[in-house]
């Protein structure tokens, strides 16, 4: 897939605020600090399109991006530490969750995780009730040029061992880094492959 417009939408807390639901929507989330923003950047090639920031809890709406005029990107407040209050925890909590659970024209969820850590309780218990929930993802391991192949190797079979315990079918996954752009057309690809179908069915 070529990027040839992103442009930002809109930001809002309330999921029946989000645009009309007339294109597919794909929606990433991860733990706070994964590199989020980053890789949003990096996909549709504007490194000024989602903000960053080295201090977690950057993103603390759902922030809506038009890809090509035909798909949107969600970029969706991260889910774990950030410096804020229980009660506003809570209040991210139910609005991704709102979300996730209604928003009628979401195709996938991009669940980013950090290649560089061993598996986090935080991001298996997300991907567990996304599973509760019925609610399609994939995973995309971050950072993938900050340690070795061998580690990334490493802690991905192990995330996978774990997932293993209680999943009987694998979630999809790609390696990814901001940085060098690993991972760009695959993640783009799989979205373009995902838009046909879309399409395909919407002529139905």
């Amino acid at each position: 897939m070529i990027i040839k417009s992103a442009t930002f939408m809109q930001s809002v807390v309330d999921w029946r605020k989000c645009p009309s639901p007339d294109l597919p929507e794909y929606a990433f989330i991860g733990r706070s600090n994964v590199g989020k923003s980053s890789l949003i950047n990096m996909l549709v090639n504007n490194k000024n399109l989602a903000k960053t920031s080295s201090k977690p809890g950057k993103t603390q709406t759902i922030n809506h991006f038009l890809i090509n005029k035909n798909w949107y990107l969600v970029d969706l407040p991260g889910y774990g530490y950030a410096s804020i209050s229980k009660a506003m925890r809570e209040k991210w909590q139910k609005m991704i969750n709102d979300y996730l659970m209604k928003r009628e024209n979401l195709q996938l969820v991009f669940v980013l995780v950090d290649s560089r850590l061993e598996p986090q309780k935080i991001d298996l218990e997300f991907i567990r009730g996304l599973g509760e929930k019925q609610i399609p993802f994939s995973i995309i391991f971050t950072k993938t040029d900050k340690v070795s192949a061998g580690k990334v190797q490493s802690n991905v079979q192990k995330f996978y061992n774990k997932l293993a315990e209680e999943w009987e079918e694998m979630p999809f996954r790609l390696l990814s880094s901001s940085e060098t752009k690993k991972g760009r057309e695959e993640i783009l690809d799989y979205i373009e492959q995902i838009n046909l179908q879309y399409n395909k069915n919407s002529e139905l």
